[in-house]
C-alpha cells in the first residue's frame, strides 16, 4: 500500500518539529543581570539558546524594582549570572528567594576577574588605581583578582555620604575592562556547559570567538584614542576606572563618586579648580544625570561635552552590545576632545 507524499512529508515534518522542541527544552534557562553582561552570555549561547534579562536596559542597577516577568524570570531559571552583589545588593536577597535551585555565578568573584578599589576622592592622578597585569597579579598594590580579597564586606562607608550598601570595597563597573570580559565568556561558558553537556563544544567555540572579538577591538579602540591621548577629560560618574586602566587613559576626576548621590558644593569646586588648572577640554556626562550640575561645572570654561553611557542603554540587547558598548565610549571620548 502507498504512502500519500504529502503525509508522509506531514510525518517527517512533525518528527523534526518534536526533535527540535526536545533540543530547545534541554537548553537551561538562563537570567542575567544587566545589559552588558547579558551580551556576554547571549554571545556564547548563540545559535543555542537565549538569556533572560533581569534590569531593563537603561535603568539603574544599584537600586530597581523587579517587574512580574523578571521575577519570573530568576524563579524558573537553571543558571543565574550576575556580577555580584556589590552592583545589585538588592538582588542577592532576590535571587536568594525566588532562585533557590538555579546553579548562580558571581562574575566579579570569578577566578581571573580584575578588581580595582574603590576611588573616593574627587581628583585623580595618573594610575592610582594601580594596575594589574593579565594575568591579575596586582602591579601597584590597588589591583587585585579575586582571591586577594574578602567579598563579605559590604557595610562599608565612602566619602560624600555614599553608604557601602551600594557599592563594596571594590569598584563594581569591572564588565568595563575587555580583559575581564574575556575571562568571564569562558567562565560563562564553563557553567553552561556544566549545565548543558550536549552543548559544550558549541558554548566553548563561542566563547573563543568572542574572545578573538575582543582582542579585535583592543586594537581599534587604542586607534580611536590614539590621535587624542594625553587629552584632559571630567566624567560625571566614577564607573570608567576598568576602562581607563584597560587603554591607559586616566580621567582628571569625577564630578560623583557615585549615581545614587548628588555632589557636594566642596567637590564641585574641586572639580571646577582641576578644569582651570589642568586646561580640561572635555567633560563627560551621562544620560540620565542633571545637566545642571554639569553646567555649574562648566561656568567660565570652554570645555566640551560628550556622553559616555556605561550600560548600553540606548543599545539593543543581544550577542553585540557588549563590544559596541566599548567601542562607544572610546568614539565618545575621542569626539569629545
Amino acid at each position: 500500500m502507498s504512502r500519500n507524499p504529502a503525509s508522509l512529508s506531514c510525518a517527517v515534518s512533525l518528527a523534526a518539529t518534536l526533535l527540535a522542541g526536545t533540543a530547545l527544552a534541554d537548553v537551561p534557562k538562563v537570567a542575567v543581570d544587566i545589559t552588558p553582561v547579558h551580551s556576554l552570555v547571549a554571545r556564547v549561547m548563540q545559535g543555542v539558546g537565549a538569556p533572560s534579562l533581569i534590569v531593563a536596559p537603561g535603568a539603574s542597577p544599584h537600586e530597581y524594582n523587579l517587574r512580574p516577568s523578571e521575577a519570573q524570570a530568576l524563579q524558573s531559571a537553571d543558571l543565574v549570572f550576575w556580577v555580584g552583589p556589590d552592583l545589585t545588593p538588592w538582588l542577592e536577597d532576590a535571587i536568594e528567594t525566588l532562585s533557590g535551585d538555579a546553579t548562580v555565578v558571581a562574575l566579579m568573584e570569578a577566578d581571573g576577574t580584575m578588581e580595582l578599589a574603590m576611588r573616593e576622592n574627587a581628583l585623580f592622578e595618573p594610575h592610582q588605581h594601580g594596575e594589574a597585569d593579565h594575568d591579575g597579579e596586582p602591579d601597584g598594590g590597588h589591583a587585585t583578582d579575586h582571591e586577594s580579597h574578602d567579598h563579605g564586606d559590604h557595610a562599608e562607608e565612602h566619602a560624600d555620604g555614599h553608604e557601602g550598601h551600594d557599592h563594596g570595597s571594590h569598584d563594581p563597573h569591572v564588565w568595563l575592562s575587555p580583559d575581564n570580559g574575556a575571562v568571564w565568556l569562558n567562565v560563562i561558558a564553563a557553567a553552561l556547559s556544566a549545565a548543558d553537556p550536549d552543548n559544550a563544544s558549541a558554548y566553548f567555540a563561542n566563547a573563543a570567538a568572542g574572545r578573538n572579538e575582543l582582542t579585535a577591538l583592543r586594537t581599534d579602540i587604542n586607534g580611536i584614542l590614539a590621535p587624542v591621548r594625553g587629552g584632559k577629560f571630567i566624567v560625571f560618574h566614577d564607573a570608567y576606572q576598568y576602562f581607563e586602566t584597560a587603554f591607559d587613559f586616566t580621567a582628571s576626576g569625577a564630578i560623583s563618586i557615585s549615581d545614587a548621590t548628588d555632589p557636594s558644593p566642596a567637590r564641585i569646586a574641586e572639580i571646577q579648580a582641576r578644569v582651570t588648572d589642568q586646561n580640561v577640554t572635555c567633560i563627560m556626562t551621562e544620560p540620565q544625570f542633571n545637566p545642571g550640575i554639569v553646567a555649574s561645572v562648566m561656568d567660565g570654561s570652554d570645555a566640551h561635552t560628550g556622553v559616555m553611557d556605561p550600560l548600553g542603554a540606548e543599545l539593543e540587547p543581544g550577542a553585540g552590545l557588549y563590544p559596541q558598548l566599548l567601542r562607544n565610549l572610546a568614539t565618545s571620548l575621542a569626539d569629545c576632545l
